[in-house]
C-alpha cells in the first residue's frame, strides 16, 4: 500500500509538477524582461524627444518663411537647400524638407542626391495634413522615395498670422536596431495593425502579429506607411501559463516558445515587445521535476529494500549491495548533470556580463539624448536673447547708414563697433551651448573656476531670467583653481543652478548662492538656494538616476546623477543638505590645482 501511494504521489508530481515549476521560472524570468523593456522603452523616448522641439525652430527661421512665401524664388531655394544640409549634418538626422500648403517639396537637405525629395508631393502624408491645419505632427513609416524607415516630426511654418507651408524633420531609427541584435532578448515594435516596424531581427520585419484583414490594408495603403514593402502574417500562436503570455513562432521549419511583454507608447503610438525564449526556463522547470521525482524513486527503492528485509532475510545483504551499487550509480549521473548544468551557467554569466556592457552603453547614450532634450528646451527659451541683441544690432545698422549719408562717420563708426559688440555676445552664447551638447572627451588638467562660472553664467542666463531669479557669486580675493575637466564641471554647475531655479521659481525669496574658497589643498564650491530644500525621505536616493521630484516630461531624473559620477571621476565629492534657516544647500569638493603656467614650469 506504502509503495502503491508513492507511485500515485509521484505521478501527481509529474503531471502538475511541471506546470508549476515552469510558472515559478516564468516568474522569475518575467521580472527580468520587464526590466529590460522599460529600458527599451526609455531609450527609444529619449531618441526621439531630442528631436522633437526642432522643426518648429527651424520653422522661424527667416529663410525658411521668405521661401514658403516666395516659393518660385530660385535663390531662396539654394539658400534653403543649404541652410538645411548644414543644419541635418549638425544634427546628426535623417532629411529635413519644406512643403508648400500643396503638399509639393520645395527645399531638402538632399537636395544633391539623386533620391531627392524635391518636386515630390507628400500630400497624402497624414504628418502633412496635421501639420497644414496648425498642429505639431509625428508619424512613423518607409520612405517612398528614400526606402528608408523614419520617424517624422512636422511643424507648420507661420508667416504673419497665415500657415504658409511645412517644414518636416526625419529621424533615422536603423541604429536604434543594431543594440537589439544578437541579446538575450528579441525586442520588437509595431505599429497599431499589429505590423512590426523595427525589430533586431530582420525575417520579420513588417510581418503582422494581427491578421491582415482588408480593413487594416486599407488603412495601411491609405497614408502609404510601408510604401510598396510586402506585409505577410507572422506564423505565430497565442497561448497563456498563468497570468504569462506566450508566443509561439514557426521561424525556419522550426517552432520556437516566447514570454511576451509590452508596453504600449502613446505619443509615438507604438507598442513595444519584449519576447523571451522559454526553452531554458522549461528546461529548468524539467531539471528540478527530474530532482524530485529521482527523490521519490529512491524513497520508493529505500521502502522495497525494508519490505524485502522482512520476507527474506537471506537475502537482504544482496539487496543492500545492490541498492547501495544502485545509489552510486545515480549520484554519479547526478554529478555529471549537475556539472553540466554549472557549465551552462556559467556560459549565461558571462552573456548576461557582456548584456550589461551593452545596458551601460545604452544608459550612457540615453544621458546624452537627456542632455540634448534638455538643451532643445534650454535653446528655446534662449531664442528671446538672441531676438534682443538682433533687434538692437538692426537699429544700429539703419542709424549708421543714415549718419553716413549725413557725413557723421564718427558717430556711425560708433553704431557699427557697437553690433560688432552684440554679435560677439551671440556668438558667445552658441559657444557655450555647442560644447554643452557635446560629449566630453577631455583629459583632466588645471581649471580656473572663475572662468567655468563665467561660461556657465552664459548657458543658466536665460533660466534665471524665466524664473526671476538672482545668482550670487563670491569666488573670494585668490584665484581659485582645481583638477577637473572644464566642460564637465561646467555640466555639472548648469545642472544644479538650474535645480536651483526650479526650487525657488515663485517663491518670496529667489536668491541662489555661489560661493567658493580653498581648504587644506581643497577647493570647495557651495550652491545654496532659498527654495523648500531636500526632504528627509529622499535625501538618500537624490543622486540615483531616473529619480525626479519634478513633474511628468519637467525632466528625466539624470542630472544630479550624472553630477555625482563627473565629481566622483575627478576624485572629489558631491553632497546636499538643508540649511536651518530654509533652502537646500549643494556642496562640491574637489581637488586644488596650481595655475596653468606655473603647472608648466
Amino acid at each position: 500500500m506504502a509503495l502503491s501511494g508513492l507511485c500515485v504521489l509521484a505521478y501527481v508530481v509529474v503531471v502538475y509538477g511541471d506546470r508549476l515549476a515552469t510558472r515559478s521560472y516564468l516568474d522569475e524570468a518575467s521580472l527580468q524582461a520587464g526590466s529590460a523593456l522599460r529600458l527599451t522603452v526609455s531609450a527609444l523616448s529619449g531618441h526621439l524627444s531630442r528631436y522633437e522641439p526642432l522643426p518648429a525652430l527651424i520653422a522661424d527661421h527667416d529663410d525658411i518663411k521668405e521661401l514658403v512665401s516666395d516659393p518660385d524664388n530660385a535663390a531662396l531655394v539654394e539658400a534653403a537647400n543649404l541652410y538645411l544640409k548644414e543644419i541635418n549634418a549638425l544634427l546628426e538626422s535623417s532629411d529635413i524638407y519644406v512643403m508648400t500648403m500643396d503638399g509639393s517639396t520645395v527645399a531638402a537637405s538632399n537636395f544633391e542626391s539623386e533620391t531627392s525629395f524635391i518636386g515630390e508631393n507628400f500630400s497624402y502624408r497624414p504628418y502633412f495634413q496635421d501639420a497644414a491645419k496648425g498642429g505639431q505632427s509625428r508619424f512613423y513609416a518607409l520612405g517612398t522615395t528614400s526606402l528608408k524607415r523614419g520617424y517624422y516630426f512636422a511643424s507648420p511654418v507661420h508667416v504673419g498670422e497665415a500657415i504658409r507651408g511645412v517644414i518636416v524633420f526625419k529621424v533615422d531609427i536603423d541604429t536604434i536596431e543594431t543594440f537589439w541584435r544578437g541579446g538575450e532578448y528579441k525586442i520588437l515594435v509595431s505599429d497599431p495593425e499589429g505590423i512590426i516596424f523595427m525589430t533586431g531581427s530582420p525575417e520579420w520585419l513588417y510581418s503582422s502579429l494581427l491578421p491582415l484583414s482588408p480593413d487594416r490594408l486599407e488603412r495601411t495603403q491609405a497614408s502609404r506607411r510601408y510604401a510598396e514593402a510586402v506585409l505577410k502574417p507572422l506564423p505565430l500562436k497565442h497561448g497563456e501559463l498563468g497570468s504569462h503570455t506566450l508566443m509561439t513562432i514557426a521561424d525556419g521549419g522550426s517552432a520556437r516558445e516566447y514570454l511576451v511583454l509590452s508596453q504600449y507608447m502613446p505619443q509615438a503610438d507604438w507598442t513595444v515587445s519584449v519576447l523571451m525564449d522559454t526553452s531554458s526556463v522549461r528546461s529548468q522547470a524539467r531539471t528540478m521535476l527530474i530532482a524530485v521525482v529521482l527523490f521519490f524513486c529512491l524513497a520508493g527503492l529505500a521502502l522495497a529494500i525494508v519490505l524485502q528485509r522482512r520476507t527474506r532475510a537471506a537475502e537482504r545483504l544482496r539487496m543492500q549491495i545492490e541498492a547501495r551499487n544502485e545509489l552510486e550509480r545515480r549520484v554519479e549521473e547526478r554529478t555529471a548533470d549537475l556539472a553540466l548544468v554549472n557549465r551552462q551557467i556559467e556560459l549565461e554569466i558571462a552573456e548576461r556580463r557582456l548584456t550589461e556592457q551593452e545596458l551601460r552603453k545604452t544608459q550612457g547614450d540615453l544621458i546624452q539624448a537627456g542632455k540634448l532634450a534638455g538643451l532643445g528646451q534650454m535653446s528655446a527659451a534662449l531664442s528671446h536673447e538672441f531676438n534682443q541683441p538682433l533687434t538692437a544690432a538692426k537699429t544700429y545698422a539703419d542709424s549708421a547708414a543714415m549718419l553716413i549719408d549725413r557725413g557723421r562717420v564718427e558717430e556711425a563708426r560708433d553704431n557699427v563697433q557697437r553690433i560688432s559688440r552684440l554679435v560677439d555676445r551671440m556668438a558667445a552664447i552658441s559657444r557655450h551651448l555647442r560644447n554643452f551638447a557635446r560629449k566630453p572627451n577631455e583629459k583632466l588638467g588645471p581649471v580656473p573656476i572663475e572662468t567655468v562660472v563665467g561660461d556657465t553664467l552664459e548657458i543658466v542666463a536665460a533660466r534665471l531670467k524665466s524664473a526671476d531669479a538672482r545668482l550670487d557669486i563670491d569666488l573670494g580675493s585668490q584665484p581659485l583653481w582645481v583638477q577637473a575637466g572644464s566642460v564637465r564641471l561646467q555640466q555639472v554647475l548648469v545642472n544644479i543652478i538650474t535645480n536651483a531655479a526650479d526650487a525657488v521659481e515663485g517663491l518670496e525669496d529667489r536668491r541662489i548662492e555661489l560661493v567658493g574658497r580653498a581648504q587644506d589643498g581643497k577647493v570647495i564650491l557651495t550652491i545654496r538656494d532659498h527654495g523648500p530644500g531636500v526632504p528627509a525621505a529622499i535625501s538618500e536616493r537624490i543622486f540615483d538616476p531616473f529619480f525626479s521630484t519634478k513633474g511628468v516630461g519637467r525632466g528625466l531624473g539624470l542630472g544630479l546623477s550624472i553630477s555625482y559620477n563627473i565629481i566622483k571621476d575627478f576624485g572629489g565629492g558631491l553632497s546636499v543638505s538643508n540649511k536651518v534657516d530654509g533652502g537646500a544647500e549643494f556642496r562640491i569638493e574637489l581637488d586644488g590645482a596650481l595655475p596653468a603656467q606655473e603647472a608648466a614650469e
